[in-house]
């Protein structure tokens, strides 16, 4: 291993042998990797001052080290908007674009800290952080008892990735490889899927249920447990899912390593292990306080825009809030490297349907709110017909073109649908109420 200099390492050398630290780069450290570029330190190299040196190296690796550093400044500027009272929806908007270069980096921090902890432990950091955007966001809403827009949100992260992210890499793709076949392991794809349909199932049971159980007896007490329940089950399977995934069957999740080597199989940490930790901590402390920002002024930003908050929450949201991940995985399916791409959208779309969103309710539960895994018609039914056409897609082990023009029309007849869509916040329904009529299902 190359010596490092002194602001690369402040705890001695590197844990794990060259091989571990590959495995450390899963497919959402892979995905940001495509954005970032290698700093000049030969500036940084001259001051004088260790620490000031090191602190500059620091800066310079993570504020300067992405190819979003240019969206960094709707940092401050979202935050001078909210002490100064400007329109709320210059506050959301700003909040919006800082969140998209502060996600990236995220995934950068955890990857740093990864190669001193060690595969395991840096898999189970990827676990819980490859989506800390959207859950931060969602948290902020429960706070703020908007469970729609937690349900919105969520959703619209799973959408996003499994139609408009695989949807673009696919059509990308296909176009750019025309006279070459386009294969991919099907063994993780098949994984993802089978979870992916058991969260469908949780998120069904409830809404069958409100529809089967006869409407003079119906209240919200057996969906709001039921939904609980699931949840729990949700949670064990995932946490099976990284035991599966880091332990008992990791070489089905090592071939989009070795088909990575030149997206940076070959780095070593450039941040020390405090270092790194002070970061991420900062940096997700500035996630949380745009993530307010944003949960505060959807409202606002729906009624200047003239855009229902669903078609915010669905779309938007997502989009913005993972454009880094998106990124990474249209240019890897450029690339010919379809299993990082599948690794990158059905990995994020899974730890969404299986993590953050069982999760939510869960805590939900102890706040005090009322969360169910009841979407409704319309939701759950997109949620259904997103992941069938899925899996669908991805049986038999090759790609083209047409696979992806057809995933990016299903997503855009879906926001098309909840861009007419005038549903208001925490619009009350009967189950809710206790009582229900004929008339009373709630269909948005």
């Amino acid at each position: 291993m190359a010596s490092q200099e002194p602001w690369n390492l402040e705890n001695g050398n590197l844990k794990g042998s060259s091989k571990e630290i590959r495995h450390v780069r899963t497919v959402h450290n892979m995905s940001s990797s495509s954005l970032r570029k290698k700093s000049d330190r030969s500036l940084v190299s001259k001051v004088p001052c260790r620490l000031l040196r090191q602190f500059l190296a620091n800066l310079q690796e993570v504020i300067l080290g992405t190819k979003l550093s240019v969206l960094f400044p709707a940092i401050p500027l979202a935050i001078i908007a909210e002490c100064y009272n400007f329109g709320r929806p210059w506050i959301f908007g700003l909040s919006l674009l800082g969140l998209t270069p502060l996600a990236e980096r995220v995934s950068f921090l955890t990857e740093q800290i990864a190669y001193y902890t060690g595969p395991t432990v840096g898999g189970l950091l990827n676990a819980t952080c490859g989506n800390a955007t959207e859950l931060i966001i969602a948290l902020f809403a429960l706070y703020q008892k908007k469970v729609d827009v937690v349900k919105y949100s969520l959703l619209g992260s799973i959408l996003s990735n499994l139609l408009l992210v695989l949807g673009t890499s696919l059509f990308c793709g296909g176009l750019a490889n025309l006279k070459k076949e386009q294969k991919y392991e099907r063994k993780q794809a098949d994984v993802n899927s089978l979870l992916l349909l058991l969260g469908l199932l949780c998120h069904m049971l409830p809404l069958m249920f409100r529809y089967a159980v006869s409407p003079s007896t119906l209240t919200a007490d057996p969906t709001l447990q039921l939904s609980r329940a699931s949840s729990i089950v949700m949670l064990i399977t995932y946490a099976a899912y990284i035991f599966f995934q880091l332990k008992t069957h990791r070489q089905l999740f090592e071939a989009q390593e070795e088909d990575g080597d030149d997206a940076g199989s070959e780095e070593e940490a450039v941040l020390g292990f405090w270092s790194a930790f002070a970061w991420l901590a900062g940096m997700t402390a500035i996630i949380a306080l745009l993530s307010e920002y944003v949960v505060g002024t959807i409202e606002a930003a729906s009624d200047s825009w003239g855009i229902s908050v669903s078609f915010i929450s669905i779309i938007l949201l997502p989009i913005v809030g993972n454009a880094a991940e998106h990124a990474g995985a249209v240019i890897f399916a450029f690339k010919n490297k379809l299993d990082i791409t599948l690794g990158i959208a059905l990995g994020s779309a899974t730890q969404i349907a299986m993590f953050v969103v069982p999760l939510n309710v869960i805590v939900a539960w102890i706040m005090g709110t009322r969360m169910d895994l009841d979407f409704n018609l319309l939701e759950t039914g997109s949620l259904a017909l997103a992941i069938l056409i899925t899996a669908f897609t991805l049986q038999d082990g090759t790609s083209h073109y047409m696979k992806g023009l057809i995933l990016l029309l299903c997503y855009f007849v879906i926001g098309a649908c909840f861009f007419v869509l005038r549903t208001p916040l925490n619009q009350p329904n009967a189950f809710n109420l206790g009582v229900q009529s004929s008339s009373g299902f709630s269909s948005a």
